[in-house]
This record gives C-alpha cells, structure tokens and sequence, in this order.
C-alpha cells in the first residue's frame, strides 16, 4: 500500500458536485493498494499513519500525532499512486490492485484508522470521478510505503 498523506485545515471530497466526506483539521490520505498488499499490510499503515507526530505541540514542533491532537482524517482511494512510467511516457496501472482485492483491503485500512483514532474515518466512493479539495497545513505532505517500512 501506498499512501500520500497530507496534515490539512480542512478537505471535502465531491463526487458529481455533492460532498460525501470531509474533516476538519487532520488528514488527508490518499491511499493506493498494490497487487501484493494484504491486510497487515493495511494494519502495518493505519497505525504509523494515526502515530505520525506531524501535528504541532506548544513550541511549535512537530510533536504530536493525530490521536494526541483529537484530528479527523479523510481517506480517498487512488489507483495512479501505483503508476509506472519506465517505458514511454503513457503509465502502466499494471501493479494496482483490482477492485475486489483493493476495496476490502481499503476498507480494512479505514476500519484500522477508526480503530486507532477512536472515531469515524470519511472516505471517497471507490472507483468513482472525485474532485478532492484540501488546505494543506503547512505544507506537510509525507508519503508511506508498505514495501519500503523505514
């Protein structure tokens, strides 16, 4: 899994014009699942995701996680964060996951971040045309690999 996460003021996701999921000051995930993933996979995500210390503490470092802050998070699925572009210039999806490998595991990953979280997660509707709008605090983006647990 891969995941492009994004500390936010705020983030909505529309699907034809009509909100579906938003939050408030947190995250925003965008959230790839790979032909390999599995569900530790997704387990091994939502918990660094929910311990990342990106959030300010009253010095003004980044000291604390979403959990310490009370943040909300907005997960949206997204299949190009798997892209591979070596060959030409037009992206192979080729090691994305097909969607009834990747919608349970998504949902595994959301139902893991409400765990650690103590709340709902919002999401976006797999599969569907999205515009997502964020405000990037910050910015902090940081991106997580399964593949690469550093």
């Amino acid at each position: 899994m891969r995941a492009v996460i994004q500390r936010v003021s705020r983030a909505e996701v529309r699907v034809d014009g009509t909100v579906i999921g938003s939050c408030g000051s947190g995250l925003m995930i965008l959230l790839g699942v790979h032909t390999d993933d599995s569900r530790s996979d997704a387990e091994w995500l939502a918990a660094k995701a929910a311990a990342l210390r990106i959030f300010s503490d009253d010095e003004g470092k980044m000291n604390l996680s979403i959990v310490d802050v009370a943040g909300s998070a907005l997960v949206v699925s997204q299949f190009t964060l798997h892209a591979k572009y070596k060959k030409g210039t037009r992206p192979s999806f080729v090691h994305a996951a097909r969607p009834e490998t990747a919608i349970p595991l998504y949902q595994h990953f959301v139902s893991q971040l409400e765990d650690h979280l103590k709340r709902p997660v919002a999401t976006g509707e797999f599969g569907a045309m999205m515009e997502v709008d964020i405000t990037n605090d910050g910015p902090v983006t940081i991106i997580l690999d399964t593949l690469n647990k550093e």
